[in-house]
């Protein structure tokens, strides 16, 4: 038997479609849908539950560094904050006293 012929004859049997393929298993349509059933609906918030912790560890770590920074760091702590405070709110003052 010629080999090339043989395999046309195959491949065209498992090309036809077998009788009865129009019809679906039995109960598949509940099967389907008690498997969609079963999945939990998901949630909304979860997303929005699950980015608000990792901004709030986020911070928390930021807070810390800057925290570890400016109480490790001496060269920053030589001046004196309020008087520089000061002469910022009061030099607006300071210049219309001038200008009478």
């Amino acid at each position: 038997m010629n080999i090339a012929e043989l395999q046309k004859k195959l491949i065209a049997a498992a090309r036809i479609p077998p009788e009865g393929s129009d019809r679906v298993p039995y109960t598949f349509e509940k099967r389907v849908l008690a498997l969609i059933e079963s999945r939990p609906a998901p949630d909304p918030w979860v997303g929005w539950v699950r980015g608000l912790w990792r901004a709030a560890a986020s911070c928390a770590a930021v807070a810390l560094l800057l925290g570890a920074w400016t109480f490790l760091n001496p060269a920053a702590s030589t001046t004196d904050l309020s008087q520089n405070f000061e002469t910022t709110l009061l030099a607006s003052v300071d210049q219309s006293d001038q200008a009478q």
